[in-house]
């Protein structure tokens, strides 16, 4: 994994220094889409205030300093108009078009942005609750309980026997595409015992020398990539029919890759290809 960490030029923090007198950097989301000034290049908008920018926020959330100045999330309500000069854009279409920290930044900013949204009463009595002084928490006043930013742990595998690659083809999404098999840790199992676990429940394959890749923040709305990869041990392909519709093995030069470069699936196929390639 190549990406560059988002803690570079980012610290972060849950309240503002009161000396610091930077502009802010604003993370203002309309939904999904985030608020952009694409004048020669995609940047965040850098305002002394939300009144500069002619926003009326929902909430704001404040993430710590981004290369010295204060930064915030914003939410806006549904159908606001960008001020001039300036546009919301779809998050997932902005990997290529910002530096990479601030992307990894924005789908922080974002999901903080949900999951202040979705705390704002307890689960468990429904009393409104208050966000925590000293870290990113909502808590409830009348029982105790305490929430912090969903993640969801997913792990993603590049399954090879001998110079072919196991893709396989969803019942959801874009069906014409084959992809790695991916999904969701389960409470009580290790990540290494979620990829075994997901090949058998799939396709029906048994796998050994499971290894670490990488792993990636997906903000899309709150999952965490794990990625690994493992040689076929054993069985013959049998998809469960629900999820996956069809299985099998590609070889480098049979793989399209997909088009973007943003996600681990795509990082985990190049390093298939670089490492199975006919020339290679």
């Amino acid at each position: 994994m190549k990406r560059e960490s988002i803690y570079k030029r980012y610290i972060p923090a849950f309240t503002r220094e009161v000396e610091n007198n930077h502009p802010a950097y604003w993370f203002i989301f309309n939904s999904d889409k985030l608020l952009l000034n694409p004048e020669g290049s995609y940047k965040i908008p850098l305002a002394e205030n939300l009144n500069d920018l002619s926003i009326d926020p929902v909430r704001i959330i404040y993430l710590g300093t981004l290369a010295g100045h204060p930064s915030y999330a914003a939410e806006v309500k549904p159908g606001t108009t960008a001020p001039d000069g300036m546009v919301f854009q779809d998050l997932k279409s902005l990997y290529e078009l910002l530096d990479e920290d601030i992307f990894l930044l924005a789908g922080r900013a974002i999901q903080i942005i949900n999951w202040d949204k979705n705390h704002q009463f307890c689960g468990r009595c429904g009393s409104p609750t208050k966000t925590a002084e000293y870290e990113m928490g909502k808590i409830c006043p009348e029982c105790g309980l305490m929430n912090f930013p969903r993640l969801s742990p997913a792990v993603i595998t590049a399954i090879v026997k001998d110079n072919g690659l196991l893709m396989a083809k969803h019942s959801y999404g874009l069906i014409d595409r084959y992809t790695l098999i991916a999904g969701f840790v389960e409470p009580g199992e290790t990540l290494e015992e979620a990829v075994r676990r997901e090949i058998m429940e799939e396709v029906g394959l048994e796998v050994r020398n499971i290894e670490y890749f990488g792993s990636q923040p997906w903000p899309f709305p709150h999952s965490f990539m794990i990625g690994f990869t493992a040689q076929y041990e054993k069985g013959e392909i049998k998809v469960d029919g629900k999820e996956i519709v069809d299985a099998k093995w590609f070889t480098a030069p049979e793989i399209t890759p997909p088009p973007s470069q943003v996600s681990i699936a795509r990082e985990l196929i190049n390093w298939f290809i670089e490492n199975h390639s006919p020339e290679g």
